[in-house]
């Protein structure tokens, strides 16, 4: 089953690259290998023949669902921009996001009818909208009609994306069994509405997967130590709550088959209160293998559950096949499945058994996501092991707490309140684990995501999966391997050659965001934004060796320049703080302050980049050339207008001048052109990550040698933007990105002349 089930995820995958030739493609791999499968006997013809079978169903059914969704009514009326009517079921809760223009709300819609350009079409294609503050309490299941403009979108599960125009109108409510669902979600919320933030906002997210209110900084936490998948709904959610229920009807008499009916009743509930989106879905899938896997002969009826699951699971959601998530459930089932016995049995040569399987099960897990995990983040967790076994003792407890405090929260409110404080206890140990062990000096060792760098990973892990155990059953190797891991955590790891000789800038890695690093003297920097997220920033400027910080500048306020602030206040002196003078949007405007205040002992404001003036701090030199002196101080919540009062700054640093340009839009630079004609650089930060709203012939007439841009892998935004990106190549300017090359340094080998022209420039990339 479970190759069947992996052959299931290969139709899938040969699907979506070859459409309908992965039917023909997987008969001739069947006819090739038949007379081999001949010669080995009638369970070899069986099993050929069923992977052909599989391969084959399961690419047609992906084949067919992507052909409805690309040439559905809706897809077409997108292509063509088309302002509509639909009729649609709300699939997802109400979430907001951060646009281009300012904050939005994201729901899916799986729309049955649309009308547009003079026709009305019954149909059925899910459909993204995007919409202002209206969308924000539609409710999950909820049949509403909306308007807006068709727009195309990425990738298969989607035949559209909706900009929606004024509030949805709600034609049919949900079903009762969606409103229960809800209510017990309020009540949750309820029960832990007076704890602190952290726990207020922990306990929704481990019980349901309401993470709404997580707190980036400390989402990013639980990303280092590999406590992510708490965040969100698992398998391991369901299976806390189903193996609960299980317990409570033996208690209370159940047995037999009736004790399936409570697991199935248990499984439909969660699925409900979590919500029935894919991720859900497998996460219910994968908690039921789990729960197979717990009777005796688990390994072998799990390992079969989980195969089945996985065809079960591709056959109804074929565009699964090309999910993280489902990749991470399916790999860290199958490491827990396959990996921990072997692991378990050699600990317990040494330790008691008990001890054994509480390391062996989330070592295992790790272990066999390691390679996507690193895919995804470009970096491996070194604490992920002990931070899941110092969770281990109260995640069920929260779990079960909170949703116990939710369920009584609905009759008696002071007894989901006490349930609710007893989650919150629980979940504030994982606030202390997440917290304490990111903080560490090697929590995470940074990782490319090229192909090279990830087949190496692979090849370690699968090496570490075989030599493991033999080096585990013995009590000197083990605690051996024990002493190098907790050595290699405690003690910083250095990255060989970095940072490079002779470096006087570097762009950090943040993601979708910018933060660069100006070198102005040993172990000092000028700091350039703080990307969005601090233990990104912090581990950049650690990598840097950077302790001292005489001025950061903040080019203007919104979160994915400045959210990542207290990442470089933290352990280190910091002089002064300079912004844009547009104080806008106000929640970035808070975060700065509510950073600077946080402060132990330093009293520091941030005060608006002076207009014109040169100055220097060690060995950078800088002047402010934007925004003007009479530029606005209160916006109106535009994002663009955010964007235009970027502070732009003209850096030098040993001969070398850089220009670092924020978010400044079109307007803002033909402004400085006109002003500063003939401008000529030889290192260029290009705006705005690369968007496609560039002043072309400007970006062209500085003279860049080299453009750096600062843009997170996988973005929504479309940055960096071809046409944005092809006229600096054309004019042999070397263009470099974070999200393909990591950490950019420019290195600078002897003294320019100041005008963008010699001078020995390189740039090196992490």
């Amino acid at each position: 089953m479970l190759l069947l089930g992996g052959a299931a995820w290969g139709g899938a995958l040969a699907a979506r690259a070859i459409g309908w030739w992965v039917l023909p493609a997987a008969l001739g791999v069947g006819l090739l290998a038949w007379p081999s499968a001949r010669g080995r006997g009638r369970a070899a013809v069986r099993t050929t023949a069923g992977l052909v079978l599989v391969v084959a169903a399961v690419g047609a059914v992906a084949t067919l669902r992507l052909e409805q969704v690309a040439h559905s009514p809706v897809a077409d009326l997108a292509r063509e921009g088309a302002a509509v009517r639909l009729v649609g079921t709300v699939r997802s809760d109400p979430r907001r996001a951060e646009g281009r223009f300012g904050d939005i709300v994201t729901v899916r819609l799986d729309v049955r009818e649309v009308t547009g350009r003079g026709a009305t079409y019954a149909l059925a294609a899910p459909v993204l909208v995007l919409a202002d503050e209206d969308w924000a309490d539609v409710p999950l299941g909820a049949t509403v009609t909306a308007a807006g403009r068709l727009s195309p979108a990425d990738g298969g599960d989607l035949a559209a994306v909706l900009g929606a125009r004024g509030p949805p109108e709600v034609v049919d409510d949900p079903d009762r069994w969606w409103d229960a669902a809800a209510a017990v979600r309020a009540s949750v919320r309820a029960a832990v509405a007076r704890r602190p933030d952290a726990q207020r906002s922990l306990v929704p997210a481990l019980v349901d997967g309401d993470d709404a209110a997580v707190d980036d900084t400390l989402a990013a936490d639980f990303r280092t130590t590999g406590l992510t998948h708490l965040l969100a709904v698992s398998g391991t959610n369901l299976t806390l709550v189903v193996g609960f229920l299980l317990v409570l009807a033996r208690w209370c008499g159940v047995r037999g088959r009736w004790l399936y009916a409570v697991g199935a009743l248990g499984i439909a509930g969660f699925v409900l209160l979590a919500r029935t989106e894919p991720s859900v879905l497998r996460a219910a899938v994968m908690g039921t293998v789990a729960l197979f896997a717990m009777g005796t002969e688990g390994r072998e009826r799990g390992s079969r559950a989980l195969g089945v699951a996985v065809l079960a699971l591709l056959l109804v959601r074929p565009d699964l096949a090309a999910s993280a998530g489902f990749t991470l459930s399916v790999l860290a089932t199958a490491g827990i499945l396959l990996l921990a016995p072997g692991w378990r049995d050699a600990l317990a040569r040494w330790l008691p058994r008990w001890v054994a399987e509480a390391i062996a099960v989330p070592a295992a897990a790790q272990l066999a996501c390691t390679p996507v995990v690193a895919a995804i983040s470009g970096q491996v967790s070194l604490v992920a092991v002990a931070a899941n076994l110092a969770a281990a003792p109260v995640v069920g407890p929260a779990t079960v707490l909170g949703l116990g405090g939710g369920l009584v929260g609905l009759v008696w409110e002071s007894g989901g309140r006490l349930l609710g404080t007893l989650a919150g206890w629980c979940v504030g140990w994982l606030v202390v684990v997440a917290t304490r062990g990111a903080a560490l000096p090697s929590a995470a060792l940074g990782w490319g995501t090229g192909a090279v760098a990830l087949a190496l990973l692979t090849l370690v892990v699968a090496t570490i999966a075989l030599v493991g155990p033999l080096l585990l059953r013995r009590r000197s190797t083990g605690l051996g391997c024990c002493a190098l891991l907790v050595a290699t955590v405690l003690v910083r790891l250095p990255t060989p050659g970095w940072p490079p000789d002779g470096w006087v800038l570097v762009a950090c890695d943040v993601g979708q965001g910018d933060a660069l690093v100006l070198n102005a003297g040993p172990h000092a920097a000028v700091v350039v934004d703080a990307g969005p997220e601090p233990a990104l920033v912090d581990a950049c400027l650690d990598r840097l060796e950077i302790e001292t910080v005489p001025l950061v500048v903040l080019t203007h306020f919104h979160a994915d320049h400045v959210d990542g602030l207290p990442g470089v206040l933290d352990g280190r002196t910091v002089g002064a703080v300079e912004t844009t003078r547009l104080l806008d949007p106000p929640e970035g405007v808070a975060a700065v302050s509510d950073a600077l205040d946080a402060l132990d002992g330093a009293a520091l404001a941030a005060v608006p980049a002076p207009y014109g003036a040169t100055r220097r701090v060690g060995q950078v030199s800088f002047q402010v050339l934007w925004p003007p002196a009479d530029s606005p101080t209160v916006g109106p919540g535009d994002g663009s207008t955010a964007n235009e009062a970027s502070v732009v700054l003209l850096v030098e640093v040993r001969g070398l001048r850089m220009l670092l340009t924020g978010d400044v839009e079109p307007e803002g630079q033909a402004a400085l052109a006109r002003a500063l004609p003939g401008l000529r650089v030889d290192v260029l930060k290009v705006p705005h990550h690369g968007s496609r709203y560039q002043d072309e012939d400007w970006l062209l007439s500085l003279g860049a040698r080299a453009a750096l841009v600062s843009v997170g892998a996988d973005n929504d935004y479309g940055h960096p933007a071809p046409e944005t990106l092809a006229p600096l190549e054309a004019a042999g300017v070397r263009v470099l990105r974070t999200d393909l090359d990591g950490d950019l340094a420019v290195i600078v080998d002897g003294a320019g002349d100041g005008t963008g022209e010699g001078g020995g420039l390189s740039v090196a990339t992490r």
